[in-house]
């Protein structure tokens, strides 16, 4: 499955905050940023001819509010209100609001929001999930979905293990053994005493470790020929 990229605007007068945002979106491997505007006035007749799929919106600006701006638009996106006070919390989420972020942002709330949105993107369009395709795991006693092609790698912590995903990572009280067995055999392995890593991501690899996109892993040396052969079926699912 390819990966699902969101074509994102701003709009915010402040060029300090447009520009914080627009630095977190050129991070993250999900999302193009195709429009940033100073007002609700230049975004209006910008988002009329870019498809938007997500847009970053700050509620009290000069002339129209964000409020403003989607009352006057016909086809909405998915929006995560970025603004400095709280008091507008109740009636953004009247607007279906994906989140409400403070400023100034944290890293880790705008990841969340984002991964929400891509989400609900993914369940609206053709990019829909069979029952295989996630698992739910409960971390810091919430339970929470974790989509198999999103899962990078999981690491083993003593008695948990952290999930490194493509957006962000999750802490999770279990055993590498426990955990292995809810993941399909066919898309993850155990590369290492401590590793277990989704076949999809491994880039490159010799006979001391494995390369992902942003990360290098031990491999076990008893490992690489199991390795080889494992990589070898997911590029050829028929033989």
């Amino acid at each position: 499955m390819e990966k699902t990229i969101l074509k994102c605007a701003i709009v915010d007068d402040s060029t300090l905050q447009r520009l914080s945002i627009v630095r977190l979106i050129q991070m993250h491997p999900s999302l193009e940023l195709v429009g940033e505007y100073k007002n609700a006035v230049e975004a209006k007749t910008g988002m009329a001819s870019n498809e938007i799929d997500l847009i970053f919106l700050d509620i009290e600006m000069p002339i129209l509010s964000g409020f403003d701006l989607l009352d006057d638009i016909q086809k909405k996106p998915q929006v995560i209100f970025v603004t400095g006070k709280i008091k507008y919390a109740f009636k953004a989420f009247d607007y279906d609001a994906v989140d409400y972020l403070r400023k100034p942002i944290a890293k880790d709330r705008f990841l969340n929001a984002v991964h929400k949105a891509i989400t609900n993107y993914k369940l609206k369009n053709e990019e829909g999930f069979d029952e295989e395709d996630f698992i739910f795991v409960k971390s810091n006693l919430k339970k929470r979905k974790v989509f198999l092609n999103e899962l990078r790698y999981i690491e083993a912590l003593g008695d948990y293990v952290k999930l490194i995903t493509e957006y962000d990572s999750l802490v999770v009280l279990s055993t590498m053994k426990a955990f292995q067995a809810l993941l399909p055999s066919d898309r993850f392995m155990r590369i290492h005493k401590s590793y277990i890593v989704n076949l999809d991501k491994v880039q490159r690899y010799n006979s001391k470790e494995i390369e992902l996109e942003k990360d290098k892993l031990p491999l076990s040396r008893n490992r690489k020929a199991e390795l080889i052969e494992a990589l070898a079926a997911t590029q050829n699912p028929s033989q």
